[in-house]
């Protein structure tokens, strides 16, 4: 596909922060792509959507959460109700009309989180390796006894991690992240369109995660598609053919 990139623009908050964004005109519904932690709307994903929107001639919109990419913070402060709030500002500021979201690992919990505080501009939620929760069991849980420890100690500690920079992991971003938690709720009142894409061998949010999802999601059309041989950064062209056949499915269905 042929594309033009949109020029990078900043949004500035309230707190003086400034949030990266790329914004493409189009028809509506609009598309807005929620990054995963640590991520930047540079990634493959996120550019495979602004191409395919701009060739449909759909609206889109990518951004970078404080604390990532382009946009100003440090990344150690930021927590997930800062994120979803930074997601809402970007849904009331720089979109019009319903929107379809879509997010990737923690963007899922956070789109999630979008469609439950802004009901009315929701027009449907595309989530791949949905990681809700995932400040429990994918950072909290995987720490031993001595990590526990030094990270209380120390407020913030540094881990590997596979996909290239070092997980920067702050006690404040697993507390704060407790009354934002979606999987311990009976349901999920969200009255839209639901299509949850899941690798069956993602070794960081495990497939059952998004059945969950779909299990306490209150709306009738929900979908969950499992790639059996899928990772979790569902990447692979095979995959991204698969992400903008779903979308482009849930836009035609409208």
């Amino acid at each position: 596909m042929s594309r033009f990139v949109a020029r990078l623009e900043q949004l500035t908050l309230a707190t003086g922060e400034t949030l990266a964004y790329r914004r493409s005109p189009g028809t509506g519904p609009g598309v807005i792509f929620f990054g995963g932690f640590t991520s930047d709307m540079t990634g493959v994903k996120a550019t495979t959507l602004e191409c395919w929107c701009q060739e449909r001639g759909q609206a889109f919109v990518r951004f970078d959460y404080s604390g990532h990419g382009a946009s100003s913070g440090r990344f150690a402060e930021g927590t997930i109700g800062g994120w979803a709030e930074e997601a809402l500002i970007v849904l009331d500021q720089l979109t019009e009309g319903p929107q379809i979201l879509v997010g990737s690992s923690m963007g899922a919990w956070l789109m999630l989180l979008t469609a439950l505080a802004r009901p009315e501009r929701i027009a449907g939620l595309l989530g791949l390796a949905c990681a809700a929760d995932f400040t429990d069991y994918l950072l909290w849980e995987r720490l031993d006894d001595r990590l526990r420890d030094r990270l209380q100690r120390e407020q913030v500690i540094t881990l590997p991690s596979p996909y290239g920079e070092p997980y920067i992991i702050a006690l404040n971003l697993i507390e704060e992240a407790k009354p934002h938690q979606l999987l311990n709720r009976a349901e999920l009142p969200i009255c839209c369109p639901v299509r949850l894409i899941h690798g069956m061998r993602d070794a960081d949010a495990p497939w059952r995660i998004s059945i969950q999802v779909a299990e306490q999601l209150t709306h009738s059309d929900v979908q969950v598609i499992l790639v059996k041989d899928g990772e979790h950064m569902l990447s692979r062209e095979s995959d991204l053919r698969l992400l903008t056949r779903t979308l482009g499915e849930m836009l035609d269905e409208r």
